[in-house]
């Protein structure tokens, strides 16, 4: 099987619509881990994430240089987002954006690389993607926050075989996390069916994950208070299983592609359609 390097490079920005015409992209660059253009006044920040593939150099190592990289986002998709900005205002979708961005980086991308993903985050817990796979179609993905208490024990196993194996998180009182979930969900913004220009509309999505998630874990004892956990032990990987299973008949015209679930900033699981194995 084929095997090849994924790099990923980020900018930072700050554009907004009624600042767009107003940038002047010749200026120097003086702090661009905080951003460029630079957040003058209150205005949006933003990032944009290139993902390239391909084989790197064998005497250097690259597969592509950042700097290259971060030319082509600056030169190229910074100021035709400004531009697309400045001309349409409110009415341009994040979906929108990302896919009048796509095209115009991919036909640049510096070679041997290939384009592989785009990905522009609006607010650091939500962020909208374009694959090559599939490039009509966006991918929406947002986080959301639950606390929940919950014990790690089998029926089938022994008291003894369960301390072994679930040490401290056997505690028969059980023991609490604060749960970070991602939930991804992919749509052609265009198509017929839904909200033209967004996978779904924001509000109607966090009200969707709100009632069929939030509103049944958060604050339970997963293992007493939650029906699907009485025969279930609720380790993170069938909480993020769970989970998908209480979205996915609730989020058409989109499709759900994928739940992540972070137990702690250093433990997660996800279970999705694509990288990680059709959903059943």
């Amino acid at each position: 099987m084929a095997t090849a390097i994924r790099l990923t490079r980020e900018v930072r920005f700050s554009v907004d619509r009624d600042w767009a015409g107003q940038i002047d992209f010749d200026r120097p660059i003086h702090n661009s881990w905080g951003g460029w253009p630079s957040a003058v006044g209150l205005v949006p920040y933003l990032c944009l994430r290139a993902s390239v593939t391909g084989s790197p150099d064998p005497v250097t190592g690259y597969l592509c240089n950042i700097k290259r990289i971060d030319e082509l986002l600056r030169s190229t998709a910074i100021p035709l987002a400004a531009r697309k900005l400045d001309q349409r205002g409110w009415k341009l979708s994040a979906e929108q954006l990302l896919q009048i961005l796509w095209p115009a980086v991919a036909a640049e991308t510096p070679s041997p690389a290939t384009l592989a993903e785009l990905t522009l985050l609006s607010t650091p817990y939500l962020r909208y993607a374009i694959k090559r796979e599939q490039t009509e179609m966006v991918t929406l993905t947002q986080q959301f926050e639950f606390s929940a208490a919950h014990r790690l024990h089998c029926p089938a196993l022994s008291d003894d075989e369960n301390r072994q194996t679930f040490g401290k998180c056997n505690n028969p009182h059980g023991h609490g996390h604060n749960y970070v979930v991602e939930v991804s969900v992919t749509r052609d913004p265009e198509a017929a069916g839904g909200a033209p220009g967004c996978v779904l509309p924001l509000p109607e999505f966090e009200r969707i994950v709100d009632t069929h998630v939030i509103e049944v874990l958060d604050h339970k004892h997963l293992n007493e208070q939650v029906p699907q956990f009485a025969a279930l032990n609720p380790s993170v990987e069938n909480i993020a299983r769970v989970i998908f299973d209480l979205l996915k008949d609730h989020v058409a015209p989109a499709t759900l592609s994928n739940v992540k679930v972070f137990e702690t900033p250093k433990t997660w699981a996800e279970y999705g359609r694509a990288e990680y194995g059709p959903a059943e």
